[in-house]
């Protein structure tokens, strides 16, 4: 699914508006004793994985750290857009003239685009929670990124490739802009490195069958495979990689860590074990910091923490901070502006919100999935710290 179109704002918006224009200045005279934050995320639908985990770990963070803050009380809001991006801007502006929230928090790339000019012509500061297309922070001033960009892992991991021997690659991609961008960013560095990308095969977003792709891959006799999927589809593509016999065929798979999902590993078997990717989080990361998040998110959900859930948790940590550093004022340009250059320790690492770009800047760490007590995990191996998104770099 591409999110090439532009949004439309016709009517109903321009008379939303009016009232955006009222709540923004009812909100410039008194702070409100309740801080409402809507986050709207997909909780049905084939990407209910995702909004899940975002629904979890705001949860968990509320839970251990108190629905207070700067003596406001805190309400969180979660709506379901079921991956729709009209669905997401109508609800966005049910939360801002309805609910009269002061926070959004954003998911998927589809959805966060459409809800941008909502949160720009209301004055919303918005949290992109799960998003890795780096244009998304572009769309709004209001939009701060606690996530990822794909760029950040792709470019790393085209890197570790050819410094590893990797000279032909062939790349499988989710056909959405995600999947664009981590493949823009892979080819960049890998033929930069002396690589060659053989094909690039594009496969569909919805309902999947790797199978063909895969056996085109093989039949182009690479030795390395790059592929993205997004989070929720690693256990199905697993299952397909080893069908076809590429877990033992010696081609080489690597990908952001979206392929090696913290939330499918377990059920993969051995199809991705030795499989190396690039990624910002993994449950296995040594911290004594995120032990204890995982332990938390595992006794609260009864499954492992993923590189979704610290952006929800993140995204949580990064509101509450700004709101202490503002003394509760939830004025947008005020509540941004705290925001920017926060730093903190997180249980993926330290991380922080670049000043200039509104994007967060994170260590990447390359990883090799092993199995530890029967249970595949991602290993940890190579860190690349503080890495920035960077196609916003290089258009500097």
């Amino acid at each position: 699914m591409r999110v090439t179109r532009r949004v439309a704002v016709g009517l109903p918006f321009a008379i939303a508006g009016s009232y955006f224009a009222v709540g923004t200045a009812a909100a410039q005279t008194a702070t409100p004793e309740t801080i409402k934050i809507g986050i709207v995320i997909p909780m049905t639908g084939v990407q209910a994985a995702v909004g899940r985990e975002i629904s979890d770990a705001t949860k968990l963070y509320v839970t251990q750290h108190g629905d207070t803050v700067a003596g406001k009380k805190i309400e969180l809001i979660v709506k379901d857009d079921q991956s729709v991006p009209d669905t997401a801007k109508r609800l966005a502006q049910e939360l801002i003239v309805n609910d009269k929230v002061s926070f959004l928090g954003a998911g998927l790339t589809p959805s966060a685009m459409s809800m941008a000019p909502l949160a720009t012509e209301a004055k919303v500061p918005t949290v992109v929670m799960v998003s890795g297309t780096s244009i998304v922070t572009e769309r709004s001033p209001y939009y701060v990124r606690t996530s990822f960009t794909l760029g950040q892992q792709s470019g790393i991991i085209a890197d570790w490739a050819t410094k590893n021997g990797s000279k032909k690659a062939v790349m499988v991609l989710s056909d959405w802009a995600p999947g664009a961008e981590a493949g823009k960013v892979f080819a960049q560095n890998f033929t930069k490195g002396g690589g060659q990308i053989l094909d690039t095969l594009k496969v569909p977003l919805a309902n999947p069958d790797f199978s063909p792709f895969l056996q085109r891959a093989r039949d182009l006799q690479p030795d390395t495979l790059f592929v993205f999927v997004p989070a929720g589809q690693a256990g199905t593509f697993a299952r397909q990689f080893a069908e076809r016999g590429l877990d033992k065929s010696g081609i080489k798979l690597v990908g952001p860590g979206d392929i090696v999902d913290d939330d499918d590993l377990p059920s993969t078997g051995d199809a991705l074990i030795g499989v190396v990717t690039a990624g910002i989080y993994s449950a296995a990361h040594p911290s004594q910091l995120n032990k204890d998040y995982v332990a938390a998110y595992q006794k609260a959900t009864g499954h492992r923490a993923n590189f979704i859930s610290v952006g929800g948790y993140d995204g949580m940590n990064l509101i509450y901070e700004a709101l202490k550093k503002t003394g509760g004022n939830t004025d947008a340009d005020t509540v941004v502006g705290a925001m920017k250059g926060m730093k903190w320790e997180s249980p993926r690492g330290t991380i922080s919100i670049d000043p200039r770009t509104r994007d967060i800047v994170q260590n990447v760490y390359i990883r090799r999935v092993q199995k530890v007590d029967g249970a595949p995990w991602a290993i940890e191996f190579e860190t690349f710290p503080a890495v920035k998104d960077p196609l916003k770099e290089a258009a500097n």
